[in-house]
């Protein structure tokens, strides 16, 4: 065996070594650069149409309506929440942005009626109404009609990190957080026909030159509360304001110039406080029970942007 031939394949063999490395790193780097997150886009940002749909445990006020007649399973589900959102890079890899939507769903039903004469109306026997009474069917026009609205505004600000994956092709984690209004509308109806006129009448009696006309009976006294004549229907709303929060992941792929898609999973989580929920917008409910909002999310953005 040649000893000069070994020892110089063995000082060479460092060298060859080095180059294999070298040689790998570069096409390692290479192969990196083409599918890397390009530097410049972290200027950019985007804006776009990002519908909401929130996967909603419980209704608030459920166990109310279905007092009333109606069946809150019927709501949309998932609820959907029409929005706009944006989003910018601030600095590294953080991204901020702002998020506002609505969204709406509505129940009725017309409800079967059994009629009976109320021999005992002040329940001297500890009897519900309708006990040990004759019933009959109703079959005439004016069944009443019973509808109910659940409605949801939100507006919130995002804050997230990126993570980017391929050049047009990224990964973040975020929360959005911001505050939500819910609204129960509750209007019950008679199915008398509807007119112009008889929807803005007073609800009191007749108003002329000022004095509002006011029809009693023999036994009103001046200082008896003055009530409400029967009306064509009734609406009730009650609603709320309360803070949201919703901790999500999103995938990103840019694959035109100027647009791009957008999917964020999440979960929503929004809490009304007990004692928060207020009529027509004004007067609070004390008793009003603690309710949440809250769910799998999940948005879906079309955007232009970078």
């Amino acid at each position: 065996m040649n000893l000069n031939l070994i020892h110089s394949t063995m000082r060479r063999t460092p060298n060859i070594m080095k180059n294999i490395i070298i040689i790998s790193v570069l096409n390692v780097s290479i192969l990196f650069g083409q599918f890397s997150y390009p530097a410049e886009d972290f200027l950019g940002g985007g804006i776009g149409y990002s519908p909401m749909y929130i996967k909603l445990k419980e209704i608030p006020g459920a166990d109310a309506l279905v007092n009333v007649g109606l069946d809150p399973t019927q709501f949309k589900d998932p609820f959907v929440i029409h929005g706009g959102e944006g989003f910018a890079h601030v600095t590294g890899r953080w991204r901020i942005g702002s998020y506002a939507g609505m969204g709406g769903s509505s129940i009725s039903t017309v409800p079967a009626i059994k009629t009976y004469i109320d021999d005992d109306p002040n329940n001297n026997s500890g009897n519900q109404g309708y006990t040990g009474e004759v019933l009959t069917d109703y079959d005439g026009a004016y069944s009443p009609s019973i509808k109910a609205s659940l409605s949801f505004l939100l507006g919130a600000a995002t804050v997230e990190y990126v993570m980017p994956l391929l050049q047009d092709l990224e990964l973040s984690s975020g929360a959005l957080l911001g505050l939500g209004r819910v609204g129960i509308g509750l209007e019950q109806k008679s199915g008398e026909n509807i007119r112009w006129n008889n929807t803005f009448s007073n609800v009191y009696g007749e108003y002329v030159d000022s004095v509002l006309y006011y029809a009693v009976d023999g036994d009103f006294e001046s200082s008896d509360p003055i009530t409400p004549l029967p009306v064509p229907g009734l609406l009730r709303e009650v609603g709320a304001t309360f803070f949201n929060f919703q901790p999500y992941i999103a995938i990103k792929f840019q694959f035109l110039e100027r647009f791009g898609l957008r999917i964020s999973v999440g979960y929503n989580k929004g809490t009304v406080r007990q004692g928060a929920w207020k009529l027509n917008g004004s007067t609070q409910i004390s008793d009003s029970p603690q309710s949440t909002l809250e769910g799998v999310s999940f948005r879906l953005m079309g955007y232009i942007g970078l």
